[in-house]
């Protein structure tokens, strides 16, 4: 089994690691925002990130489940430490550029490989587990393996092309 991870993953990855974070239960926002000097907040209102000069925050959508909240905290935060501009002032295709970016930090950010790659991707629990441990949707974690197993067939079938050109 070949999985080959993408510049933003190992981008995630990196950071990640170098905060100390192993395992499901070490992602955790208030440490993650802290650490990055972002003001956290809970409000009825949809999720958003702010930067007015040095000031950083995100406001998350109180009205949500915290599974929801998890998956609003990355995305912002991906704005925040990726993106620059103001969307609302940006070209549609700059600006969907930047909300695939954010998508896939997201999938990446609350589902790190390392981390999934712990579990038993045959167990027909897998799903509502890594929802469970990780705090997030299960259809978040769908897409994830999703994307997953279609790297890791995309590997595959690279290898299997590799050989029959060689050989």
């Amino acid at each position: 089994m070949s999985y080959t991870k993408s510049a933003l993953e190992d981008w995630v990855n990196t950071r990640y690691r170098r905060m100390g974070l192993k395992t499901p239960q070490d992602i955790d926002l208030e440490r993650i925002a802290r650490i990055y000097s972002i003001y956290l907040h809970y409000k009825p209102m949809d999720a958003r990130y702010d930067i007015f000069g040095r000031y950083r925050s995100i406001v998350l959508d109180s009205r949500s489940t915290i599974e929801e909240q998890r998956e609003q905290f990355f995305h912002e935060l991906c704005h925040i430490l990726r993106h620059v501009g103001h969307q609302s002032m940006m070209p549609n295709a700059f600006r969907e550029l930047q909300e695939w970016d954010a998508n896939l930090f997201t999938m990446y950010a609350a589902l790190p490989y390392y981390m999934v790659k712990e579990y038993d991707f045959e167990d027909p629990l897998l799903i509502q587990n890594l929802a469970n441990d990780f705090k997030v949707t299960e259809e978040l974690c769908e897409k994830r393996m999703d994307h997953i197993k279609r790297n890791i067939m995309f590997q595959s079938q690279l290898v299997a092309e590799s050989k029959t050109l060689y050989t």
